[in-house]
Parts: structure tokens; sequence; C-alpha cells
């Protein structure tokens, strides 16, 4: 039986006009990402949580601009804890950096090379260092600071909150071993909502060396400790 031919639809006027907004929308998302990092580096939810959070822009002749803080915000008060939930200023300022940008405006020559396994990502690509290697300092130690803060960050993010809520996989665990825990906080959780669990930190050397708490320098990709479950944060 011959293949049925398909013909191709036509976009109509509107979905045109919709399509030319969604793509005007998705060219200049990078603004969006920028003013979020200008806003974390002039302290700007700080501030209108200092303010008592709320800030009003204006004066008696025009009308009054009202700022409060809203979820996104509370995440980005630093010296406040919003719940448990953690400061995620360098979280936003690890990936809007200007190493990060640079190597994503390589992406399209990095698809078009001819690499051979393992390939190399195209921040290493570009920069010549791995992403979280013990060299990225020499690349630049503050971003590599920043970075370290930022993976702390998103891996503690509302662990608290997490732990009471899927509390069932933790019950009849005796041991955990948490893979890349940097400084801990994870760890600390556990214990006090369970303090019979016995936990371990595994982290690289560089990242042990410097934290608060006390871990295992070792690589996860070569040798795991025994424990009944392991903790990855993705």
């Amino acid at each position: 039986m011959a293949a049925r031919s398909q013909t191709m639809v036509v976009p109509t006027d509107a979905q045109l006009l919709k399509a030319q907004a969604d793509l005007w929308r998705h060219s200049l998302y990078y603004l969006t990402s920028m003013a979020l990092k200008y806003a974390v580096e002039l302290g700007i939810p700080t501030a209108i949580h200092n303010l008592g959070g709320i800030f009003e822009s204006g004066n008696s002749n025009l009308t009054v601009e009202t700022y409060c803080l809203n979820p996104l915000s509370w995440l980005l008060v630093e010296g406040v804890e919003a719940e448990g939930h953690t400061n995620q200023k360098y979280f936003v300022l690890s990936t809007v950096s200007r190493h990060y940008v640079d190597a994503s405006l390589t992406l399209a020559d990095w698809f078009k090379k001819d690499l051979s396994p393992p390939l190399s990502s195209p921040f290493e690509e570009l920069h010549g260092v791995p992403l979280l290697h013990e060299k990225m300092a020499e690349l630049d130690e503050e971003l590599d600071t920043i970075v370290r803060e930022g993976v702390a960050a998103h891996d503690n993010l509302a662990m608290g909150t997490i732990i009471w809520e899927c509390g069932e996989i933790f019950k009849g665990l005796q041991s955990l071993t948490d893979c890349s825990g940097t400084d801990g906080t994870t760890e600390k959780a556990i214990m006090k909502a369970y303090p019979h669990i016995k936990c371990n930190v595994l982290e690289q050397p560089q990242v042990v060396h410097t934290a608060p708490t006390d871990g295992l320098a070792l690589d996860i990709f070569k040798f795991v400790p025994p424990a009944q479950a392991v903790l990855l944060k993705v």
C-alpha cells in the first residue's frame, strides 16, 4: 500500500502573530536573568526586607508604586532563612556568571566539532577546566567560591521541608551516605529528624577541607562507603 502523503499545514495569521510574540519573548529572556543578577548584587530583596517587607516609590503627585517581598524574593534575603529554605544568592550568581554565559555562547560551535569521547563540556572546552574541578580556582578564584556556595545552596534548598514531607523514605534506615553533601547541612537536618540514622558526607577533598562538618574526602566514581541508602541530589 502506498504511503499516505502528508500535506504541510500553513499557519494562520493569528498563529504567526502569536509565534512572533513568542519569538521576541524567548529572544529577550536573558534580560530576566540579568535583572535577577543585578537585583541580587544590589541587595534589593534584603533592602526591602529591612524596610518591613514593603517599599513604596513615588511622590504625592504621582501614583505610588509598591514593591513587596514575594516567595522568590524571600529566597534571596541575606541573613534570614524562610522556613528552613537556604539563601539562594550564590546559586543565582553562579548560573549567570560571565564564565557560564560565555560557555553558553559557544554551544553552536561545540555541536559542530567532531570530538572523541569522553566529551568535554562546553564550559571545559572554552575555559580548559571542568566545573567544580580542583583547578577551577586557577581560572577564577572568586567564581570557584561562588559556584561551590551555589551548589551548597541548591543542595540544601528546602531540605527540612523535604525530610518532613517525605519522611517515609527514611523509615527503617540505620545508615545513609550523602554523596556530594557539600557543607553537611543535609546530614544535620536528617540527624536532627532521625537521630538513630548514622550519616556520612562524601565530598571532594577541596570541599571537605573547608566544610564546617566532618566528611569523607573520596571520589564517588571510585568508591562509596557501604550504607543502607545513598542520597544523590540532582
